[in-house]
């Protein structure tokens, strides 16, 4: 191959990584980046903890690990990469080979001529759409200018009250931001009826919501921003919804982002309707001569085969990879994703992978969920903490459709949450996860190790023997006024049991499950069973005793005592000090 003239328009993730990944296959083609903002190369995914104060300077997030910035003349010297800063891409001649430049500090302009075109355009915030969304104090957070406002606004004083309009990921993150090490009183917006909506289930999300509370968050969900005003007082704005009006001194707009993709749709690429650039499994445009990848594109989903949008700093980096390789002449291909994602927040850890019950449901297919509450290293190793794991599973496939989870121990959990993500991208079933080999010792790990336990949950529920409620069923069937038919049977021990049976009454039945078989008598037979015990092994036990002794109004509750706990919906001992 001669040598090539590679212009990479955008600077951040993707096209650094195309430049770096080229040069050293093919340090003889003459490759540009084009960036049209004032930094290049950064860790994006790295502004809430600049914010927060985790970092304390910015340049980190601009820095190699070895400590060198990543500035335009770094990468002349260090990648033989020429770099535009400050530069805009106004249109592309793709007949002619050409991208029209704007120097944005001059005004000029000129005509960059290419052998090989790669769009690394990225994404856009999402507007907030709403009178006043343009003032001064109402950010978004798109890069690393927004984040030296928004961090120098706190640390001076000018901000005692914060309002996130959004409880996504970032939405979330943001929020921890402000509040933790600034003390800023901050409130989140959610126009959905839960946190992470399209990224955890509503039992998951109940229990993040939770955790925020615990932190002295103020969640406000199924609420629509419908003006933001100028005020007069203490502070200078007002959040108005339907429900209420917020005072802030700065609000922070986290609505999603979309494909940066104009400059392709202008030049005649094919583009999806959600407004992604369609590549091939090479990363290839509709013009061969032109690659992109990032979060300017569509990517196909493993598990459903259809178009999906997924930015990610992570996927990023890979696909330029990928880019690279081909424009240096190889033939690397990108078959898809199934959406792997983790954040933490303040002392939880977050992590997805696949597709959840609802989503799938959503894609038609059959499915269902267990849920698995279990310590996160042997149940006798000090330190231990419980990690909360919910597998999807399709029906009569009994294909793994996806896994999420929650934990104190973050990296415990997104090691669990990746060895899912490998079997998924394999079509795996349910039992490979069943029967999955995992390294074992009581520091990390149960000798049954959670992602084993879960599937095994799983299975029993496909096979019958494990009849299950969710949290919500509990709170729907046991706590309303119309839920006189239900009865809870706790067979736990009788000091754990204690505080609910004073509680609750007859309605709170003790039984302990080692005693069962001999006090079938006890338990009312024209009452539902809720079948609860601290996590939901002891009480599937129970429920196969039940259902043997002819008591076939029984289900167990997943996750039980421990799930009921981190949602909010009982008080008790501290988490993780009981046990089955």
């Amino acid at each position: 191959m001669d040598q090539q003239r590679v212009v990479i328009i955008g600077a951040v993730a993707l096209g650094p990584k195309v430049a770096c990944r080229l040069k050293r296959l093919r340090p003889d083609f003459n490759v540009t980046l084009v960036e049209q903002g004032e930094y290049i190369s950064y860790g994006g995914c790295g502004i809430p903890y600049y914010v927060s104060g985790d970092l304390s300077d910015i340049k980190e997030l601009m820095s190699t690990s070895f400590h060198m910035e990543r500035t335009p003349e770094f990468f002349e010297a260090a990648k033989d990469v020429r770099v535009l800063t400050r530069t805009r891409a106004l249109a592309l001649n793709r007949q002619a080979k050409l991208v029209r430049l704007r120097h944005l500090d001059s005004g000029q302009e000129e005509d960059l001529p290419y052998d090989k075109l790669v769009l690394a355009t990225g994404s856009r915030p999402r507007r907030l759409a709403v009178p006043g969304g343009d003032l001064p104090q109402v950010l978004s957070v798109a890069n690393l200018k927004d984040a030296l406002t928004i961090r120098e606004r706190i640390s001076q004083g000018q901000v005692a009250k914060a309002v996130i309009i959004g409880a996504g990921p970032l939405g979330l993150e943001m929020a921890e931001a402000v509040s933790d090490l600034w003390g800023v009183e901050a409130t989140i917006l959610e126009i959905a009826p839960q946190v992470l909506p399209g990224v955890l289930d509503p039992g998951l999300a109940r229990m993040v919501s939770k955790n925020l509370e615990d932190h002295d968050l103020t969640v406000h969900l199924e609420e629509t921003v419908q003006e933001i005003r100028p005020a007069q007082g203490g502070h200078p704005l007002q959040v108005v919804t339907g429900k209420r009006t917020l005072d802030a001194d700065l609000v922070l707009t986290a609505l999603g982002v979309m494909p940066n993709s104009q400059l392709a749709a202008d030049a005649g690429l094919t583009v999806s309707p959600r407004g992604a650039i369609v590549v091939d499994d090479r990363l290839q445009t509709s013009d061969l001569d032109i690659y992109a990848g990032g979060d300017c594109i569509e990517n196909t989903h493993l598990l459903t085969g259809q178009p999906v949008y997924f930015p990610s700093g992570s996927l990023a980096n890979r696909q330029g990879r990928v880019i690279g390789t081909n424009l240096a002449g190889g033939d690397a291909t990108f078959k898809g994703i199934v959406g792997s994602f983790t954040i933490k927040i303040f002392d939880l850890a977050v992590a997805a992978t696949g597709l959840s019950l609802t989503a799938a449901q959503r894609e038609g297919l059959d499915a269902i969920s267990a849920l698995v509450i279990q310590a996160d290293r042997a149940h006798f190793y000090p330190g231990q903490d419980l990690m909360y794991l919910n597998l999807v599973v399709e029906k009569n496939t009994r294909r793994l459709l996806g896994a999420q989870g929650l934990g104190a121990n973050g990296d415990a959990l997104v090691g669990r949450i990746n060895s899912v993500a490998a079997l998924l991208s394999q079509g795996a079933s349910l039992e490979d996860l069943s029967n999955l080999e995992v390294a074992y010792s009581p520091p990390f790990a149960s000798a049954l190790d959670i992602v084993n336990a879960v599937a095994n949950t799983a299975e029993n529920i496909l096979d019958g023997y494990n009849r299950t409620v969710e949290v919500a069923d509990f709170e729907r069937c046991f706590l309303t006024e119309q839920a006189g038919d239900t009865i809870c049977l706790d067979v736990r021990g009788a000091q754990n049991a204690a505080p609910y049976v004073d509680l609750f009454g007859d309605r709170w039945v003790n039984i302990p499950q080692e005693t069962l078989k001999d006090r079938f008598a006890a338990i009312p037979r024209d009452k539902r069973l809720l079948v609860l015990c601290n996590s939901g092994v002891r009480s599937y036990e129970a429920l196969r005793q039940l259902e043997t002794a002819g008591l076939g109004n029984a289900v167990n509750l997943q996750g039980g005592v421990a799930a009921l706990k981190k949602s909010g919906l009982l008080q008790g001992e501290e988490e993780g000090k009981e046990k089955d």
